[in-house]
């Protein structure tokens, strides 16, 4: 009698155990799936003359899904000055950073070109561009040697190209 009830105890624990490792296992798959995959980059140039720099940033996707809207950061190896004037989708956010909306991205598709003048404090002889996405979107990005870009521009007036 003993032996029954703890044969029956030792069915419900493992019914339930394994009713539960179904589950996981087979809810995995299902939510793996629902989050899309794409691939961001960015290309531009970037000039820096008497301590203005313009920048020229044209986002891209190579998909495999498209992207409603993702942000890029952009942060300067020098603090910028008090004052600027940016475009509608960025607004800064530390004393070096910038970051900028790219509205939709197509897969295999390029976005809009942003376009942005900064200031910077004072008027150093050179400058780092550090270039990543904060948000993609809520899709996954496996590839980041192609969203997060580093550019040494020198206070000559070249544009320099990444």
């Amino acid at each position: 009698m003993r032996m029954r009830r703890e044969m029956r105890a030792w069915g419900r624990v493992v019914g339930v155990v394994g009713a539960g490792a179904v589950l996981t296992v087979g809810g995995a798959p299902a939510v793996g799936a629902l989050v899309p995959e794409a691939d961001l980059a960015y290309h531009g140039s970037v000039t820096v003359a008497a301590g203005l720099v313009d920048l020229r940033l044209t986002p891209q996707n190579h998909g495999p899904s498209a992207v409603e809207d993702a942000t890029v950061r952009l942060r300067w190896s020098a603090p910028l000055a008090d004052a600027q004037r940016l475009p509608g989708d960025c607004a800064r956010s530390g004393e070096q950073v910038v970051v900028c909306r790219t509205g939709p991205l197509a897969a295999d598709g390029l976005g809009d070109r942003i376009r942005l003048k900064v200031r910077l404090r004072g008027a150093p002889s050179e400058v780092m561009l550090e270039i990543d996405t904060v948000w993609g979107g809520g899709a996954v990005d496996r590839n980041h040697g192609n969203d997060r870009q580093r550019v040494l521009a020198l206070e000559t007036g070249d544009s320099y190209v990444f």
